[in-house]
């Protein structure tokens, strides 16, 4: 490596990060959280996902640090606990469900561990459940009870639409909420200090970790905010020009052990598993 760094704790999204196009945890990805462990390196993860979507990573990765949910809106222990919890306000939730509505995006909304969408069939719906493992609740009106919401989403297949939305939304809401596309057909609307550099500054606290030792990696523009916070920084290879330009490094794509490289390369540098996996 051309520097030096101590770094004792690995953030990680999982979308487009972590895990593959095919939601699949590789086994050099497992390998490679296993050697930061043994390394003394902790690790942990974070996501537009809730908490309860992340749980079958607990086991795989034999996690003993929090669990960021939405983007840093709910905050869990490996057993799902909360330790933290940011709502969003529910005149925010109201006009961020109408904003979405005006773009013309299907609305999502999730309050507590309930995820609520107005149509099963809409579009991506089966496929998150499939990637979250449960299914969501389908309801007549997903903004009649706006109370306890930790996360409202717009979808669209119209990349396009999202984006000018996300614009729209950031415009809308200033410094009152979050909005940001967590992948390019999702637009997640958050409690305004529910982003993934405050998860950065939680687990700096939480753990006793200086924020210059802690390195992330993730692919998408949710995921800008922890690279700004973190001492060091990893670009999936499937990121945009945009999200790359903002980490220190950029590693391989998703689909080509990106994040197992990554750690390898720049976290723990030429062991020898590592060079038994580049051969």
């Amino acid at each position: 490596m051309a520097e030096k760094r101590k770094i004792s704790l690995v953030l990680a999204d999982v979308d487009g990060t972590l895990v593959t196009e095919e939601k699949v945890l590789t086994e050099r990805a497992q390998a490679a959280v296993r050697n930061l462990r043994g390394a003394g390196i902790r690790f942990a993860i974070t996501s537009g996902r809730p908490p309860k979507g992340m749980a079958m990573l607990t086991d795989a990765l034999r996690l003993d640090t929090p669990i960021a949910g939405f983007n840093g809106g709910l905050v869990v222990k490996p057993d799902l606990t909360i330790i933290e919890e940011r709502i969003v306000p529910a005149d925010v939730a109201a006009k961020s469900i109408e904003l979405l509505r005006t773009h013309g995006l299907d609305v999502w909304v999730y309050c507590g561990n309930d995820w609520l969408v107005g149509k099963a069939d809409g579009p991506h719906v089966a496929h998150e459940a499939w990637t979250v493992k449960f299914s969501p609740k389908i309801v007549a009106d997903v903004g009649e009870k706006l109370d306890q919401v930790a996360k409202v989403v717009g979808v669209s297949d119209d990349l396009d639409k999202v984006a000018r939305c996300e614009a729209d939304a950031r415009a809308v809401f200033g410094e009152r909420a979050t909005a940001n596309r967590s992948q390019p057909y999702y637009l997640d609307v958050t409690n305004k200090d529910a982003n993934k550099g405050a998860v950065v500054d939680f687990l700096s606290r939480h753990l006793g970790v200086p924020l210059a030792e802690i390195a992330t990696i993730g692919d998408q523009p949710t995921d800008v905010p922890m690279f700004k916070r973190s001492g060091f920084s990893i670009a999936m290879g499937n990121a945009s020009d945009q999200v790359k330009a903002q980490a220190s490094v950029a590693t391989d794509s998703y689909n080509d052990e990106g994040f197992a490289k990554a750690m390898e390369r720049f976290i723990l540098g030429a062991s020898d598993r590592g060079a038994a996996w580049a051969r």
